[in-house]
């Protein structure tokens, strides 16, 4: 029986209610001329249609002169010389600027200044809102007045009745019986309640504040009364932004026991605000939360901060006082350049978790400017602390990065028939104990694509390297590498030719089918174990069919790939005319000698035949997908090295998705050990309305769930309700036991144009 929800407030509204203002020395002036109406007629005399002006300014309005005259027209005007009477029937519409006034019938008293409209009487304000009423008295420059039977229209469609109202001084509206909601009525019965509605003994209107304050107000739901509030303020609707408290934050969780939050949010100017959050525990110190955000002609700058601490409840027995900055800032400088920096630091990652502030794993702090230059040419110039926030973690072995120097230059013309990319780096890595080192290099990369007579693509690529260090400790952790002490340079040199041959054929109404065969042959100076030289970028290696083609698979500058090699692969596919896909590929790398190359164990690259490496995407139509990366040992193609399949399902309103995911140890990871993880989800939508979603991932080499996590809302035009929980099983290296604040359960209720309620639990 409803469209919307249950609902069924008669159609109330209301915003810049009373803006109506009526300029009376101004419409004296106006009735007194001739040419309004002739004094040779008699009272009853009439004109059809008669436009009049001015009696007045319906004022209010910040934009709006009240001393600007107001022009009218009605079916019929009469001027009553005896009685000092003007008087306006039928069809009457008055306006001035941008703002009118309608009404059967529209009267003004010249003896009292006072102007009476009667009859469907509807006020139109500049902003779309909408003031209806039964009658309409106005006086005292027609800035005080009282109505009856007032239903108004505000923005964001929320509807306000009251079975009066008195004006005073043109800005402060004082209600009587009020009822308020957002939620549309329903369509089968427009009798029924709506789904929430505000009702009130008196309201009072600041259009200065632009607040709606309510006295003895009820919150009801479906018109059954669940909260009543002797107190109740909310901004006007379409108030862009208002200073005040918002609904307190409550729940019970395991570290903090019950708590309570009371944000205040403070609109500074019309560029910045501040969100201030004191929350008090039962279990720990009282906590203070800080949100900033300012807007600049430039850019902004956004940021949160917090202080607060552990009582000894769970650091055994010890009182720490923590807390945390997160800062952002984003400027332009001109057209070419613009500049940034991040402030990130915290007293550990016990705090954040506790306190539910945003988490990462390690913090990083910059300061930075970059010029773009065309397509040409681009330049960074950037500093960085980084901070490592388990317990684990050896600050002193935490890297500064200062300076980090890069420019790069593509011009737009040709160099012997290619396209050449040029860059130069300089980078300082610094620590309180440990390695460091400085290095200074450049690339220089040519480019020619050529298609051949048969349709072959030919592509001739050269890469040149140059690199010198200086470096001390490297005999210490985290690089171990005692022979790179010193300074030390090094240059490597690639060329390769690449070959692809694609044989497209047409497949009729089922499209085309494609196969290409693409072999590449790469060569240069051997690298050798590069025992000499620092490796700060370059530890972190994945050898999958995204880089198979690569001439320096490293993902660094520190380790240069050398000697011969030949990547093949061959890759097939099938477009629909549907827009669909079969696609698939399947390569593997040959080097011709064993020094050239010194990844990791297992890395897929450590002998001289690579591992395969495939990729498969299925998606025949827009409703289904599935995209796989796979490597496999080179020995036993049946070994896997890594997996990484996600598959994904629309079924109309319910999407499927399934994942899984095996990777094998890797050396700079902790805990060193293989991760086999399969992942399922379900989110769907049900009705209109509701929404729902749930999904988990489960590590089959430890035989237990990694994550569960699932949501369900509802929202229409009104009122918002969502419940999510969240249930992570990550535990702590060093302690082996979960990490602290590791479930989530939330809460929230959203009255819309009113505010927000969160209830956190766990």
């Amino acid at each position: 029986m409803r469209r919307h929800a249950p609902c069924g407030l008669p159609v109330l509204a209301l915003a810049g209610l009373f803006g109506l203002v009526l300029a009376p020395g101004t419409a004296r002036a106006q009735i007194d001329q001739p040419s309004l109406t002739p004094r040779d007629a008699g009272p009853g005399l009439a004109t059809t249609p008669q436009r009049q002006e001015p009696l007045g300014g319906i004022g209010g309005g910040p934009q709006q002169d009240p001393n600007a005259p107001v022009t009218f027209t009605a079916d019929e005007v009469e001027y009553d010389r005896d009685r000092g009477l003007v008087i306006a029937r039928g069809r009457v519409e008055a306006w001035q600027g941008e703002r009118l006034l309608r009404a059967d019938e529209f009267t003004y008293d010249r003896n009292t200044g006072v102007a009476t409209a009667r009859g469907n009487v509807q006020l139109l304000e500049a902003d779309g809102t909408v003031l209806f009423a039964d009658e309409a008295e106005l006086k005292d420059r027609f800035r005080d007045g009282v109505l009856t039977g007032v239903r108004a229209l505000l923005a964001a469609n929320a509807r306000l009745a009251a079975n009066g109202a008195r004006r005073t001084g043109g800005t402060i509206n004082e209600l009587g019986r009020v009822v308020y909601s957002a939620c549309d009525l329903c369509e089968d019965d427009p009798t029924a309640p709506p789904l929430w509605q505000v009702q009130a003994r008196r309201a009072i209107q600041d259009k200065d504040a632009r607040r709606i304050t309510y006295r003895d107000a009820t919150v009801r739901f479906a018109g059954v009364p669940l909260l009543y509030t002797p107190y109740l303020s909310h901004p006007e609707p379409g108030t862009p932004r208002a200073s005040g408290f918002l609904f307190p934050t409550m729940g019970i969780t395991r570290f903090l026991g019950a708590f309570v939050g009371f944000p205040y949010y403070w609109a500074i100017d019309d560029s910045s605000d501040l969100m201030i959050t004191p929350m008090f525990s039962a279990r720990q110190y009282p906590n203070l939360g800080l949100e900033y955000r300012r807007r600049l002609n430039s850019g902004e700058i956004i940021g949160s901060a917090s202080i607060g601490g552990f009582n000894g409840n769970d650091t055994g027995g010890k009182d720490d006082i923590a807390g945390h900055v997160f800062l952002k800032g984003r400027f332009t400088v001109d057209e070419n350049w613009r500049a940034g920096f991040d402030l990130n630091r915290a007293s550990n990652e016990l705090y954040l978790r506790t306190f539910r502030y945003e988490y990462r794993r390690v913090l990083t702090s910059q300061v930075y400017t970059e010029g773009f230059f065309g397509t040409e040419g681009y330049a960074r110039a950037d500093a960085r602390a980084y901070q490592g926030l388990r317990s684990s973690d050896d600050t002193r072995q935490v890297p500064y990065v200062l300076p980090n120097l890069y420019y790069e230059h593509a011009p737009h013309g040709k160099v012997l028939g290619g396209f050449v990319t040029a860059d130069v780096n300089a980078l300082g890595i610094y620590r309180d104990i440990g390695s460091m080192s400085q290095r200074l290099a450049t690339r220089v990369t040519w480019e020619r694509p050529e298609v051949g007579p048969l349709g072959d693509l030919w592509t001739f690529r050269l890469q040149g390297d140059a690199l010198g260090y200086r470096a001390s400790g490297q005999q210490e952790p985290p690089t171990n590498l005692p022979d790179a002490n010193g300074n030390n340079a090094v240059g490597n040199i690639r060329a390769a030719i690449d070959w692809r041959m694609p044989f497209v054929r047409s497949a009729g109404e089922w499209g085309s089918q494609t196969i290409e065969p693409r072999v590449q042959f790469v060569t240069g100076p051997r690298m050798g174990p590069q025992r000499r030289i620092p490796n700060e970028d370059s530890v972190d290696f994945e050898f999958t069919d995204a880089n198979l083609f690569q001439l320096n698979r490293f993902t660094g500058r520190d380790r240069q790939e050398g000697g011969t090699r030949v990547d093949t692969a061959i890759r097939a596919a099938w477009d629909f005319p549907n827009g669909g896909q079969v696609e698939g590929l399947v390569g593997r790398s040959f080097r011709f000698d064993d020094n050239s190359f010194n990844p990791y164990p297992g890395s897929g690259l450590d002998r001289r035949a690579s591992d395969y490496v495939a990729r498969l995407r299925v998606a025949p139509t827009s409703w289904f997908e599935v995209l796989g990366r796979v490597r496999t040992d080179s020995e036993n193609p049946f070994d896997r090295r890594l997996v990484d399949t996600v598959a994904t399902l629309g079924l109309g309103n319910v999407t499927l998705n399934a994942g899984y995911l095996y990777s094998p140890p890797l050396p700079y990871l902790l805990p060193v050990r293989a991760r086999d993880e399969v992942s399922v989800g379900v989110s769907a939508r049900i009705g209109e309305y509701w929404r729902a979603n749930i999904s988990g991932r489960y590590d089959l080499g430890i035989e237990r769930p990694v994550l569960i996590a699932g949501s369900v809302g509802y929202e229409d035009e009104c009122f918002i309700l969502e419940g999510r929980f969240i249930k992570r099983f990550a535990q702590d290296p060093t302690t082996q036991s979960n990490y602290p604040a590791d479930t989530v359960v939330l809460v929230r209720i959203g009255l819309k144009t009113i505010g927000d309620y969160f209830l956190r639990a766990i």
